[in-house]
């Protein structure tokens, strides 16, 4: 898409009043403070977020533009009548800043996607040739600059360059946490699998470390998917291995309580028998799950020391990499790997199981988005779906499979179920999204958070509050420029970019919610999926108690300033581990918590198609098959009857590896009717 030279205007206007030039700061800094948004900010690069948006969320993005265009924004904040890009710079502030604080949900959304989409794009972005300019003045070193060998790549996916039919046994839709270990489990089995991933296949230097391209290329809707009302961003994989590619490398076994909850609640008592455990300790050997990593980053450091002061047990987190050395190269090179592993080490479905997979004659493409599931006599028989080659043409592609299962994440599984014509009740509802804050402070010695693990360090001592299996836990977040300055609070620009001065010296804990009451996946008229979800009252306090526990170890770990997750930019001061105003946490809960007023994130969705014994409320069986549809499998975090408590990637590939012996001791049921058929070309 293109953009009008008035919206041209518009958009560069937004970006100079997000990242402003602020005259008067010291000589040696006077670059980075005269520096403005429009000189950092390709617009380009929000033509891309745009088009990988549903349609209606394009939509409401461009008449936010027009509204900013024309005279009658005045009303929406009692300014001047002018367009946008005609009024005074510290008139677009006040009318932001109006914005952020309004009683509208539409004007506070509006602000938070422009304040999300401009800060990411300028602290984010980078050239190989000249990386970004700010980045030397905030202390980021940007991508290592180390050559890496450009090896063949290990897998050779199909290539299809005409319309296309393919037949096999199974079919299996996503290669992530759920659809790698499926594939991987049945094609060692000798079962002829072919899986379809939507997103790229990178490798090795293809990832360049570069934060605002590869969340462009790894990342569903190029890491700018939202809830409807914009209050929750999700980050979600879409490239070959999935979420394994480019989470944070965490391998957390499902506590026990939460599978007991499961089995009893939801009529699924394999999660407390030991064939599951069985499943669970396969993958973690195939994922070389360890706690041998040599040392923490800053953040982490300061949350292990913070919970020890205070008398709080923290504990190692289990990571799936191997091969790792104490090196520098490597040690740096794991806070980059949010982006893609370069170097190898992290061992998601990538180099387990879809290895595995290619391996034993699986066939793998790529780029390759499925439409819907085809379905004859209430049976599944394969999909249909579209590929599109390196060059941008679409091939159609007709896939008979004898079974498929779909794996394509929470989001995704239940918008194709629903655009296959699939009408249980329940599929989409009971989202789960561990709803995450990031509670950042300032230290006076350096923490540099974007090297080392991005999380090796967990506390536990609130998972389980008021007497309820529901908490939150203390972890730490990846930590670069864009993502940094994305999170941070802006109340007005010159302080954005004081803070994002400071980059070097802030660490960030992230509380991660186990939400009770969930959301649901519905579908628009193009069969796109669209996300509802409002933090319930029960799951916002079990975060606020987690906002506060975190700033109370922020602070016995040495930080001089906590800077609270709210619009309002709530600030805990302190001296030599004693907090200065105390007052401020006890204010937390009487401050407006409504959508937009804080900033959510999720990066693990979960339960949309859950699993469980009565047909009537779970749309997915024990087994994986959908109680609706014979032949169609389930085996992803979708079928989690609830949310699991813990970064879900080895629960995922536990239930699939379960799922998976089912399927290869299993027959399929017989199909009647026959597939609906597709010219090929």
């Amino acid at each position: 898409m293109s953009f009008t030279e008035a919206q041209r205007a518009t958009l560069h206007a937004l970006a100079d009043t997000f990242i402003p030039a602020v005259p008067g700061h010291d000589a040696e800094d006077s670059t980075y403070w005269t520096r403005r948004g429009s000189e950092g900010v390709d617009l380009e690069k929000i033509a891309q977020v745009l088009e990988a948006q549903p349609t209606g969320a394009r939509k409401e993005f461009m008449q936010l533009l027009t509204l900013l265009e024309t005279p009658a924004v005045g009303l929406t904040w009692f300014g001047p009548l002018r367009p946008f890009s005609r009024l005074a710079p510290e008139q677009r502030e006040k009318l932001l800043q109006s914005w952020a604080a309004s009683n509208v949900p539409q004007f506070r959304k509006g602000f938070h996607a422009l304040r999300k989409l401009f800060t990411f794009l300028f602290y984010g972005s980078s050239t190989p040739e000249q990386g970004n300019f700010v980045w030397e003045h905030i202390g980021y070193p940007g991508p290592q600059t180390e050559d890496i060998v450009d090896s063949p790549r290990p897998i050779k996916t199909l290539q299809p360059t005409q319309d296309v039919a393919y037949e096999c046994d199974v079919l299996v839709i996503g290669s992530g946490a759920g659809g790698g270990v499926v594939a991987g489990e049945l094609a060692a089995a000798g079962h002829d699998v072919l899986v379809l991933e939507k997103g790229p296949y990178f490798h090795g230097p293809d990832f360049t470390q570069r934060e605002v391209d590869m969340l462009g290329h790894l990342y569903d809707g190029r890491g700018a998917i939202s809830t409807q009302d914009g209050g929750i961003a999700l980050l979600a994989g879409s490239c070959l291995g999935g979420g394994t590619t480019v989470n944070w490398a965490g391998a957390f076994r499902t506590p026990d309580y939460v599978l007991q909850e499961w089995a009893r609640e939801h009529q699924v008592p394999h999660f407390t028998s030991l064939d599951f455990k069985k499943s669970l300790d396969a993958v973690s050997r195939a994922l070389s799950v360890n706690i041998d990593y040599q040392r923490h980053n800053g953040q982490n450091q300061a949350l292990w020391d913070g919970s020890t002061k205070l008398g709080q047990e923290v504990k190692l987190i289990p990571r799936n990499e191997k091969g790792l050395t104490d090196t520098e190269q490597h040690f740096q090179g794991l806070g980059y790997s949010c982006f893609g592993d370069r170097h190898g080490v992290k061992q998601g479905t990538l180099n387990t199981y879809l290895q595995q997979a290619y391996n034993h004659g699986a066939r793998l493409l790529t780029d390759t988005h499925v439409e819907r599931i085809t379905i004859a006599g209430n049976r599944a028989t394969g999909a249909e779906a579209v590929h599109t080659t390196a060059d941008g043409r679409a091939m159609r592609v007709t896939v008979r499979a004898r079974r498929v299962v779909v794996a394509g994440g929470s989001i995704q599984t239940p918008a194709l179920l629903l655009r296959s014509g699939l009408k249980h009740p329940h599929i989409g509802e009971h989202l789960h999204l561990h709803p995450t804050v990031a509670v950042s402070a300032h230290y006076a010695h350096a923490i540099n958070p974007w090297h080392g693990p991005m999380m090796s360090v967990v506390n536990d001592c609130f998972t389980m509050l008021d007497g309820t299996n529901f908490g939150v836990k203390l972890e730490t977040p990846p930590a670069h420029s864009g993502l940094m300055a994305m999170v941070l609070p802006w109340r007005s620009g010159e302080q954005h970019k004081d803070m994002m001065r400071q980059a070097a010296h802030l660490g960030s804990f992230i509380v991660l919610t186990r939400d009770r009451d969930g959301g649901c996946v519905k579908v628009d008229k193009h069969g796109a999926p669209l996300i509802d979800y409002v933090l319930s009252d029960f799951d916002r306090n079990h975060l606020l108690q987690g906002v506060r526990a975190a700033a109370e170890i922020h602070v016995a770990a040495g930080a001089d300033a906590v800077y609270l997750p709210h619009g309002t930019l709530p600030i805990l001061h302190a001296r030599n581990g004693v907090a200065q105003n105390p007052e401020v946490l006890e204010q937390l809960p009487h401050l407006g918590w409504k959508p937009n007023q804080f900033s959510l994130y999720s990066a693990h969705q979960m339960s949309t198609c859950r699993m469980g014994g009565d047909a009537g409320t779970h749309p997915t069986s024990p087994t994986g098959e959908l109680y609706e549809v014979g032949n169609l499998y389930v085996a992803d975090a979708s079928a989690f009857p609830a949310c699991s408590g813990v970064n879900p990637m080895l629960t995922i590939m536990a239930l699939a590896h379960y799922t998976a012996q089912h399927l290869k001791t299993s027959n399929p049921a017989v199909r009647s009717g026959a597939a609906a058929t597709v010219a090929v070309g």
